[in-house]
C-alpha cells in the first residue's frame, strides 16, 4: 500500500475540520450548556449528539472485535462510499475500479464526485479474477469496490482473488459486507490489522431489522478513520439514531434468532421458486436475498405489482437478463407471492 498521505487528496490531507462545541470539551464532566447555541427546553432532543458517537462504538467495538477508534458510524453506508470518493479521489484525475454487476451507488457516487468508473464484468458464475481487476487499475486508481455477499447477484465472492487484491493493489480497497450476517463465510474484519489498506463496510440496515434509522458502519485503520472523522459532517448520525442503536444492541440476541429464521425461510423459499413454470434458474445465495432468472421478467414484475407485490427487476443490470431480485419476507409474505406467481400464466 502506498502511503495514506499518498493516497489522500491534499487538500484533504492539510484541512483542518470544523471543530463543534461537543468536541471541544470532549466528554468533560458538565452540567451547564451555554456553548452551542441551543435552546434549552425540550430535553433530550434540543442538544447535539455526541458528534463522534462515543458510547455507540464503545457498545459495537466489543460485538465486532475491533478498537472503537477503527470505527466510523455514518447515515447509511452510502455516507462511508461518499467519504471515500471525497477523501481520496481528485474529480477529474482519479479512478476507481469495481466488479459489474454490484451496488449501483459505487457508480452514482463515483458520478457526483466527478470519478471515473470503471467496471470489470463478473463471469458466468457471478465471480472475479483479482488478476482482470487488477489489469483495469493504472497509477490514477485509488479505490477497489467489492461488495460480499454481493447484490444483485447475492453470493459470496472468492476470498483467496480478495485476498490476492488486498496484496497485490497499491490503493485502497473496500470490503461491503452488507449482507455477511446471511453468510457462512468469515467477515473481513479480522483481516484489518493485516492489510492497512482495506476497509470494511457494514450496515444495521439488514440483518439488524434497522433500514429506517440509516446507520452505516466502516471499519478501517485508525488513520483511514481519523481521515473520515475530519471531513464528515459534524453531527452526521443523529441522536434518535444512536438511542435506538443503542437500544438494539441490548437486543442483539433478537438478531441472531431473526437470522436463523429468515435462513430456514431462504432455504424453503427457492425450494417452491424453482418449481414454479415461470421459474428458469435460482442463482446461489449467501443473502437475505436471491437472484432467480424467470420466463419474462418485466412481465412478471408488472404483474405482481398489479398485486401488490414489489420485487426488483434486474434485467437490464449486465449479466441479469430477465432476472428479478427476491428478498426473503415472512412466511406469510412469502406465500403471499408464492401463490401469485402460481396463478401466473406463463
Amino acid at each position: 500500500m502506498k502511503e495514506l498521505k499518498e493516497l489522500t487528496r491534499p487538500n484533504i490531507w492539510a484541512l483542518k475540520p470544523y471543530s463543534s462545541a461537543r468536541d471541544e470539551y470532549n466528554g468533560a464532566e458538565a452540567s451547564v450548556f451555554l456553548d452551542a447555541n441551543e435552546n434549552p427546553y425540550n430535553t433530550p432532543n434540543n442538544r447535539y449528539p455526541d458528534p463522534m458517537q462515543r458510547e455507540l462504538k464503545n457498545m459495537i467495538a466489543p460485538i465486532k472485535q475491533v478498537d472503537p477508534d477503527a470505527i466510523f458510524l455514518g447515515n447509511g453506508s452510502d455516507e462511508a462510499i461518499d467519504l471515500v470518493y471525497r477523501a481520496f479521489c481528485t474529480p477529474g484525475v482519479d479512478n476507481v475500479v469495481a466488479i459489474d454487476p454490484t451496488y449501483g451507488m459505487y457508480q452514482v457516487c463515483a458520478d457526483v464526485n466527478d470519478v471515473e468508473y470503471r467496471k470489470v464484468l463478473l463471469d458466468e458464475n457471478y465471480q472475479f479474477s483479482a488478476e482482470k481487476l487488477l489489469a483495469a487499475t493504472d497509477e490514477h486508481t485509488k479505490l477497489i469496490f467489492l461488495c460480499s455477499p454481493n447484490n444483485p447477484t447475492g453470493n459470496n465472492l472468492d476470498r483467496k482473488e480478495i485476498k490476492t487484491v488486498l496484496d497485490d493493489f497499491q490503493g485502497l480497497v473496500i470490503v461491503d459486507e452488507a449482507y455477511a450476517d446471511f453468510s457462512d463465510a468469515p467477515s473481513f474484519l479480522a483481516d484489518l490489522e493485516r492489510y492497512p489498506n482495506l476497509i470494511v463496510l457494514q450496515t444495521f440496515s439488514k440483518a439488524w431489522g434497522c433500514a429506517a434509522i440509516r446507520l452505516g458502519m466502516a471499519f478501517a485503520s485508525k488513520e483511514i478513520i481519523s481521515v473520515f472523522s475530519k471531513i464528515k459532517y459534524p453531527y452526521n448520525v443523529n441522536l434518535l439514531t444512536q438511542k435506538e442503536a443503542v437500544t438494539m444492541l441490548h437486543r442483539h440476541y433478537e438478531v441472531d434468532r431473526w437470522v436463523k429464521s429468515l435462513l430456514e425461510e431462504r432455504t424453503r423459499l427457492i425450494n417452491e421458486f424453482v418449481t414454479l413454470p415461470c421459474c428458469r434458474k435460482v442463482y446461489p445465495t449467501d443473502a437475505n436475498f436471491f437472484l432467480a432468472k424467470m420466463s419474462d421478467a418485466k412481465k412478471i414484475y408488472d404483474y405482481l405489482v398489479g398485486r401488490g407485490i414489489i420485487v426488483r427487476n434486474r434485467t437490464n443490470v449486465s449479466l441479469c437478463r430477465d432476472c428479478l431480485r427476491i428478498t426473503v419476507g415472512t412466511r406469510p409474505e412469502n406465500d403471499i407471492l408464492l401463490e401469485a406467481l402460481r396463478n401466473f400464466e406463463v
